[in-house]
């Protein structure tokens, strides 16, 4: 399909309407007597609720309805549960914890709802949350997860009194003991992965409408899985079949996890839009979603990493403690903890490895995926490891990652946790990577660097991910009488570029050109089925599902096109959208038999009209991709200001459908690795209280803050799918995260400072250097 086929860099078709303004968020949506909603949240971050006054707030002018946890109306909604099953460390279940959709007895997180506000207008429903007098008796709080596993700690519930919510282990215990007891050398670290907050563009939001002719809700919101979401909704919240909840989430302004939550306000929208018998919007405002929007990250993890004399890996036992927040009430919240610790491995041949994972509660918000998901933590332990035993053996980090990497001649490769690697070549990326960084103009830089009282480092990270598996995925294709096609998919498009890419798919299998393809997504109404974009996934399924739908089309219009050409089918091929006989110049274009097939006396006896086929596909299996990340930092040591100077990367994400838009997805990542590495932190003080609520105390990477990037590809495509791709949208940051605090500390190995924790804010580093002058 020239420059419009799989493999070609064509630019995203949805930038232009989008920078013109022209995009559909859901406040660009209005319906008739709409009402306007506001949540009053607990400003205490551990407290029982003795008494809720709402009788003077529903009185006041323009106030059309209050809801508060003790409502019948909100106490007979259904509240979300975990799935999967798990367990505490002496094998009892683990503790799961309801949380209602506005508080009842006890507030256990400053911005946990207690009350929602309905009114003609924002100021209204402001004014009239102001009012509602609660009486709260505040109870000692744990702030973070550093005090949630202190001995001795206050029980966020009382049935959990050490915080212990459920462990999940992986691997051989008794071997890796035993590796590392007959070890040369361990090295052994506490590591800490900083708490970050997703900062969507667009706040979390949703306008919400009842129709009681059917009984039916229709939410637009800001979600990346409206699927999922309506699941969730109609199943476990709202008590209704699905076929009455229509999500719809037409362009969102950011995801990266965060917008897969199912937020209570989206359930209480669409009771509050029941009981009035008019659409309610709710929108959060920016300090609302530090509050409420779901945290990420959060692990404290001891480290054990055994190597032999010659610098060869032994073993590597972990044991994290995660940081759930409040309530364990989803999967979500234990997802990113567990579901990728294969991650651990990296690309190293390590013979022995057990990991143990122990989620915590704390009075905070609760935590759930961010982009990689558990793999940016788990490629940074493991890349911080590798560097710790770099320098304790004396041996360059490099050359340390190069004794251990997997050979690509030794795949499919079993490693000793949960996955089996079928395809890559990570020795070459380090190499090509390397040569792209310039590594060996490192030391003139470095020179240059010292020449002006700069400190300066290089930091490297030889990574591995794995895109989410075995979650149905649906694509359909449906050809109209005039020979036009529509591509429908259950995955949701908020920046990935599905809209291109998938056109490209579709139009390269179908052999038409783009213009006569039309794209839909992000209604349950028009897709039928779905699960979401997350994970690294998208492409491999739904970019897999379109391929079989579009195999599926080919073979029936195969069957059309023989009877319109008086041949039989076997003798006819397909290429470039047309059907022709072998042998002659007689052919048919796919249009034409298209149109043809909604013309009952054009087909063939027997075969249905119409031309439309759609596949589901089970989600495969997880692929993955993998890469060599290079930073560069520059730390001026009189204020510990870092720098990132350089930056080159090499990926291998399998066969890039579009190589512009994976190198987009992986600049993102790259930043957001690079902003939770050196600034990005949600803090609490010690009473819970959140003290970065605010894009003045929580500090975000600009564009500023990088240097160009210079990227490289290895592709080394799966066999796994029928497109051979691997995923890119979390490259970027498990790279990055590891690359840029790799940078930051050899640079103070490089004076004789000890390392420093992520984030590695000015503050941090300036400690870290006047420690060594001292």
């Amino acid at each position: 399909m020239g420059e419009f086929g799989i493999g070609q860099p064509v630019p995203r078709e949805e930038d232009p309407y989008l920078l013109r303004g022209q995009g559909r968020y859901v406040g660009d949506v209005a319906l008739p007597g709409e009402l306007r909603a506001i949540v009053l949240r607990s400003p205490h971050a551990h407290a029982d609720i003795v008494s809720i006054d709402a009788e003077t707030a529903r009185s006041m002018p323009g106030v059309v309805l209050v809801l508060t946890g003790r409502d019948a109306a909100v106490a007979a909604l259904g509240t979300q549960v975990p799935h999967t099953r798990r367990s505490r460390r002496d094998g009892t279940p683990a503790f799961v914890t309801p949380q209602p959709m506005l508080a009842t007895d006890r507030v256990r997180h400053v911005g946990e709802a207690v009350a929602f506000v309905v009114a003609e207008t924002v100021n209204a429903a402001k004014d009239a949350a102001e009012a509602i007098a609660v009486d709260y008796a505040a109870l000692p709080a744990v702030p973070g997860l550093a005090e949630a596993i202190a001995p001795g700690a206050p029980a966020v519930h009382a049935g959990c009194p050490e915080n212990d919510v459920f462990l999940h282990a992986l691997g051989d215990a008794a071997a890796t003991e035993r590796a590392i007891a007959g070890a040369a050398r361990v090295v052994r670290r506490r590591l800490a992965i900083s708490r970050v907050a997703g900062n969507p563009i667009e706040p979390r939001g949703c306008l919400a409408d009842y129709d009681p002719r059917g009984g039916r809700y229709t939410l637009r919101c800001t979600s990346q899985g409206p699927h999922t979401l309506r699941r969730i909704l109609a199943g476990e919240i709202l008590g209704v079949p699905e076929a009455r909840v229509r999500v719809v989430s037409d362009n969102v302004g950011g995801g990266f996890g965060v917008r897969g939550q199912a937020a209570p306000e989206y359930a209480l929208a669409c009771l509050a839009a029941r009981l009035t018998g008019r659409p309610v919007r709710w929108t959060a405002e920016r300090g609302e979603s530090f509050l409420s929007d779901e945290h990420h990250r959060d692990n404290i993890s001891d480290a054990e990493l055994a190597l032999d004399p010659e610098g060869k890996f032994l073993a590597l036992r972990v044991k994290t403690f995660a940081n759930l927040g409040a309530y364990y009430t989803t999967d979500r919240t234990a997802g990113p903890l567990v579901n990728n610790l294969g991650v651990l491995t990296g690309t190293y041949a390590i013979p022995a490895m057990r990991v143990e994972v122990t989620g915590v509660f704390s009075n905070t918000m609760m935590t759930g995926p961010y982009r990689g998901a558990g793999r940016p933590e788990a490629a940074y332990m493991i890349e911080t490891m590798v560097d710790a035993a770099a320098r304790e053996l004396g041996i360059d980090p490099v050359e340390l990652r190069r004794r251990n990497t997997i050979p690509a001649a030794a795949m499919p490769f079993k490693t000793a946790l949960v996955y089996t690697y079928d395809c890559g070549d990570f020795g070459k990326n380090i190499s090509d990577a390397l040569v792209l960084a310039d590594a060996t103009g490192f030391v003139a830089r470095l020179a240059e660097s010292r020449s002006r009282g700069k400190l300066r480092g290089i930091g490297v990270s030889s990574t591995v991910e794995a895109s989410n598996g075995g979650l149905i995925e649906h694509a359909d294709i449906r050809f109209d009488p005039s020979g036009s096609v529509t591509v429908s998919v259950g995955t949701h498009d908020h920046g990935q570029g599905h809209q291109t890419t998938f056109r490209q798919i579709a139009a390269d299998r179908l052999g038409l050109p783009p213009e006569q393809i039309a794209f839909r997504y992000g209604d349950t109404d028009q897709v039928d089925i779905g699960t979401g974009t997350f994970g690294s996934r998208s492409t491999v399924t739904a970019g897999s599902a379109i391929v079989a739908a579009a195999d599926k089309i080919i073979a029936k219009a195969r069957l059309i096109a023989a009877a319109m050409l008086e041949a039989d089918a076997a003798d006819l091929v397909f290429a470039d959208g047309r059907f022709t006989v072998v042998g002659t110049d007689r052919g048919i274009m796919l249009a034409e038999v298209a149109r043809a097939a909604f013309a009952p006396a054009r087909i063939p006896k027997g075969l249905e009209p119409g031309l439309f086929e759609a596949f589901t596909s089970d989600g495969g299996v997880r692929t993955y991709p993998n890469g060599c990340h290079v930073g560069e930092v520059e730390i001026d040591p009189e204020t510990g200001v870092v720098t990132l100077v350089r930056y080159a990367a090499v990926d291998d994400v399998g066969h890039m459908i579009n190589p512009l838009l994976v190198e987009g997805q992986i600049h993102g990542g790259i930043a957001q690795g690079t902003g939770q590495a050196l600034m990005e932190s949600v803090v609490h003080d010690s009473s819970g209280q959140l003290l970065t609520g605010s894009f003045t105390d929580y500090c975000m990477p600009r564009a500023g803050d990088f240097p160009p990037f210079v990227l490289g590809e290895n592709e080394v495509p799966t066999t796994t799918n029928p497109l051979g791709v691997k995923g890119a949208g979390e490259s970027g940051t498990v790279g990055a995260l590891s690359a840029v605090a790799s940078a930051v500390n050899d640079a103070l190995a490089r004076i004789g400072a000890g390392p420093v924790a992520m984030p590695a804010t000015p503050e941090k580093v300036w400690r870290a250097i006047r420690a060594v002058e001292v």
